[in-house]
């Protein structure tokens, strides 16, 4: 509602206009009734007043003297005069002023609701004229910044001449040359700190917030949002090393999380800052092998990637395998670290990724070899992997990997140093010793002094595996292992494992691997 302010020296006059006026049908609020000009001067000080309505001929103070007071307050003030005067001394004053009406006395209601209802139709324009001015003011940094990313982003069928006329329409133009173009990024936070998506929205909120405060306390005026954790820059080249590792600093010091900048290549002119942002995205994205929370140059990432040896990854798994069996902690820290910093030398995000999903496919193989359960182990759903892609930096994967790795190390060695492991493991060695025999539960049962129905049941409760079971399983890993001995023949490997009917090992061999011991042998050997 518009705030009224109603002078007059005559109390009727003014006991009039305060009840007999309909104020809530006008949309207006009387915020004073007085009888003098000084102190409608105090309320003025105090209340934002949009229509004054005044007498004219007062005592200590006239109306026009309060009028003049009311505009220097407020420029935008509506004033509607009430007198009993008709001299044209007044009228013509009362003009000078700007004043809405000149409303006679003795006033008739209609007369002064009339002058009311065309200050409030000039105020309502004058409302929706500063809304069109703040929209059109509001919407110049989003169309530059619409802009800003076209350039960024462009694809030949971009309209270049229209482009061209936009940039010069919104002072993009008068950019200094060269220039280059940085991305910043906020950092997730480390997964062993990372909340929930309230947590983690709030923390991108703060982040826009900081960097529009820092952008502007720097006096930047070319920047654009690229996502909601992520902004691009135009910077004059011999400015923008410092500029981002001040705007970084600034933003960093208001956050819980990091936050890093790739900074691009030289653009000499509009047509080469589409190159310059894709290589300070690509220089953002390093932080996979620097690491995050700073500021990289693309000229820090553009090395050529290497290549790895595949059999030197297959040896290292080896030994990271051969660590964890043995419970050897500071071996797995030793071990995981080779294996990345031969990939830290790829330069890729995906083959990295590949890496660490080959890493968990084959700790999956040699649980599964030991009737062990990965992801039981670990408490945690097979979904839960994706985790692996989401990770921004080696050092994360690397982090998280040593973590999980610890875990199922001192889980496999508790099982292994329980009484039941014990047991089991002492019947694997005695099958093992007495392989190339006939064994049978009866050998079993009289060796650890059970009878073989109850031999057999222990086997059962301890391994998961019936005895016939855990003899082929073994009999086959060892056939396995002998069978890569280029000088042994495939009977003999059969007669040292214990079959002594060539037919019935082959046709075992193949149902447990789907291949016979040649094939197998020739796939060995390749």
């Amino acid at each position: 509602m518009y705030k009224v302010l109603l002078v007059d020296d005559e109390e009727l006059d003014l006991e009039g206009m305060r009840r007999f006026i309909p104020w809530s049908d006008l949309n207006m609020v009387v915020r004073g009734s007085v009888n003098n000009a000084l102190s409608a001067c105090d309320i003025i000080e105090k209340e934002d007043i949009d229509i004054l309505v005044s007498d004219v001929n007062m005592p200590y103070m006239s109306g026009l003297e309060l009028a003049r007071i009311a505009l220097e307050r407020k420029p935008s003030i509506r004033i509607i005069f009430v007198s009993g005067y008709q001299e044209f001394s007044y009228v013509q004053q009362a003009l000078s002023l700007k004043a809405y009406s000149y409303v006679l006395k003795p006033m008739n209601d209609s007369e002064l609701v009339s002058s009311l209802l065309k200050a409030k139709r000039d105020l309502d324009e004058e409302i929706k004229q500063r809304e069109v001015e703040t929209a059109y003011q509001e919407m110049i940094p989003i169309v530059k910044s619409d802009i800003l990313i076209r350039l960024l982003e462009r694809e030949d069928s971009d309209d270049s001449e229209a482009l061209a006329k936009q940039m010069v329409s919104y002072g993009l133009d008068r950019m200094h040359w060269p220039v280059r173009v940085a991305v910043i990024e906020l950092d997730n936070l480390p997964w062993e700190q990372a909340g929930g998506m309230s947590s983690q929205r709030e923390t991108t909120r703060k982040f826009l917030q900081h960097v529009q405060d820092s952008v502007l306390a720097l006096g930047i005026v070319t920047w654009c949002k690229l996502s909601s954790q992520r902004i691009a820059l135009l910077l004059e080249e011999a400015e923008s090393d410092a500029m981002v590792r001040d705007l970084v600093d600034r933003i960093r010091r208001q956050l819980p999380a990091t936050v890093t900048a790739g900074i691009g290549g030289t653009a000499k002119g509009p047509d080469d800052l589409q190159a310059s942002h894709r290589q300070a995205v690509e220089a953002v994205e390093g932080k996979m092998f620097l690491g995050k929370g700073t500021v990289i140059k693309y000229e820090d990432v553009r090395a050529e990637p290497a290549m790895l040896d595949a059999r030197m990854l297959d040896e290292r798994m080896k030994s990271l395998l051969a660590a964890m069996e043995d419970y050897e902690l500071v071996r797995i820290c030793d071990e995981l670290d080779k294996w990345f910093d031969s990939v830290k030398r790829l330069r890729s995000r995906f083959t990295v990724h590949n890496m660490s999903s080959y890493i968990i496919w084959k700790l999956d193989q040699y649980l599964s070899s030991k009737d062990e359960d990965l992801f039981e182990l670990l408490g945690m759903e097979m979904q839960h992997l994706d985790i692996l892609m989401q990770f921004e930096t080696v050092n994360d994967i690397r982090g998280w990997l040593v973590r999980r790795m610890f875990e199922i190390s001192e889980k496999l060695y508790e099982k292994a140093n329980s009484k039941d492991s014990k047991f089991i493991r002492s019947v694997i060695s005695f099958i093992k010793e007495h392989m190339s025999e006939n064994i049978t539960i009866r050998d079993i049962a009289q060796h650890f002094s059970f009878s073989p129905s109850h031999i057999g049941y222990l086997i059962k409760e301890k391994s998961g595996h019936t005895f016939n079971e855990l003899l082929v399983q073994l009999r086959m890993e060892k056939a396995c292992e002998l069978l890569k001995q280029p000088g042994m023949k495939i009977y003999e490997v059969a007669d040292q494992v214990g079959y002594r009917y060539l037919p019935y090992f082959s046709r075992q061999f193949k149902e447990k691997f789907g291949i016979t011991p040649l094939e197998y042998r020739k796939r060995e050997s390749e």
